[in-house]
């Protein structure tokens, strides 16, 4: 029987997880593959912290030099995270002439394309599947299934942690803070969420996703990134009464020659299915243009389910199955925020009075935004109301203007809020 030998660099979540399904798993992987899985070497920093599973004497080590350099080790897995030092443990695997398997989005996302140009000289593979949406098979998806199609749109709820907070805000109406503490307290976010709440992460996945679907270099920096810290519960109520629910969504589409990579909290109308999306789990819709609607569901992290990713690709380098080198080459052009169309939300804090409605129409007017319904609640306490607009679609720049000078109208009594709306048009 044929043997593939493992070695993994880093032995947290991730790579606990991956070790206990090539132990556990080992019988049920030769029966479906003829091939023989041999965990060689398993390097970490800290050998002595207490896991969930023991590993056979001698294969956990404290030096990933060990792993890269072991002659009969095919496939190395580096888990460990960050940009370095794991893009010089995968630089030299691949130098060294071995396959390699990384869960690191935003490796990949920001250094990819040297890494992707190594492989490729080498003939070697570089598999990622664990790097977008956990143990959801959305690389796999890409790259094989819908092979025969040009894709249209991706639409992705990618980030488990600020999907959790925005489920509870919208269930519970509470606000951001009581909800991300809760999400830190359950283990859901950690204590420096940065990376989960600005949209980091989800921005870090969408650009492989984009990349894969259009053939275009990994282009992290041409992301606009925007997260969930201002979204209120007063936001997500008007969304509500409208039949909108707010997610944080990662998007990308090619229009007309040009292609829009963006992650925002976006209102989506709540028939939608992946509106339905709540809690931890994540969702990634995909649009083909011979396919037509297609949606990716499942956990998006987690020890397990990322390690089940992980041995999938294992499994695919040892049969070979993404033998062909990924093509970036594509030269098509990243459109600015600016320059994209939405439809949008609107609230603005606005003195009670007469006219007021009138004035902020006629800026909305001057510059090519076009109402589609209005609410207008009570009067409060300070004697200024909110005036929440939907629109129908407008260009962003025309949007960024018109707030601009909305907001210096004496009428506007606090800085407006503005939220994208993917979906049907009014």
């Amino acid at each position: 029987m044929k043997e593939l030998k493992v070695g993994i660099i880093g032995f947290g979540k991730v790579g606990t997880g991956t070790a206990s399904i090539l132990m556990n798993q080992r019988e049920l992987l030769k029966k479906r593959t003829g091939i023989d899985f041999i965990l060689k070497k398993v390097a970490d920093r800290d050998i002595k912290r207490k896991r969930e599973i023991t590993l056979p004497e001698g294969v956990l080590v404290e030096d990933p030099w060990e792993v890269i350099r072991d002659p009969e080790i095919d496939v190395v897995v580096e888990l460990i995270g960050g940009i370095n030092p794991a893009k010089e443990f995968i630089m030299e695997a691949l130098k060294n002439g071995k396959n390699v398997v990384t869960a690191n989005k935003a490796l990949l996302a920001g250094e990819g394309n040297e890494l992707f140009a190594l492989a490729k000289e080498k003939g070697l593979q570089l598999g990622f599947e664990a790097s977008v949406g956990g143990g959801i098979p959305i690389i796999k998806v890409m790259r094989e299934g819908l092979v025969a199609n040009k894709i249209l749109a991706i639409y992705g709820i990618i980030n488990g942690t600020t999907n959790y907070i925005l489920t509870k805000m919208t269930n519970e109406g509470i606000d951001f803070q009581d909800a991300l503490r809760e999400a830190q307290n359950l283990g859901y976010a950690e204590a420096d969420s940065t990376l989960d709440i600005e949209g980091i992460d989800s921005a870090h996945k969408i650009t492989i996703l984009a990349s894969l679907a259009y053939g275009i270099p990994l282009s992290f920096s041409k992301v606009y990134c925007e997260g969930i810290t201002k979204i209120t519960a007063e936001d997500i109520a008007f969304a509500k009464e409208f039949g909108y629910k707010i997610k944080l969504l990662a998007i990308a589409k090619i229009l007309n020659g040009e292609i829009e990579i963006r992650v925002h909290p976006t209102m989506i109308p709540d028939d939608y299915l992946i509106a339905k999306v709540d809690g931890v789990y994540n969702a990634i819709y995909v649009e083909g243009d011979s396919v037509g609607s297609t949606l990716y569901y499942g956990r998006g992290a987690g020890s397990m389910p990322t390690g089940s990713a992980v041995v999938a690709d294992i499994v695919d380098i040892a049969k070979k199955v993404h033998s062909f080198p990924l093509d970036l080459s594509e030269k098509i052009s990243i459109k600015l925020i600016e320059e994209i169309e939405s439809m949008y939300y609107f609230r603005f804090t606005a003195l009670d009075r007469p006219g007021v409605l009138s004035k902020i129409s006629g800026v909305f007017g001057e510059h090519n935004i076009s109402i589609a319904s209005v609410i207008q609640k009570g009067r409060s306490k300070a004697g200024a109301v909110p005036l929440v607009i939907l629109t129908h679609k407008a260009r962003e720049k025309d949007v960024l203007q018109a707030v601009e000078k909305i907001d210096k109208l004496p009428v506007v009594a606090a800085k407006s809020v503005f939220i994208r709306v993917e979906g049907q048009e009014l």
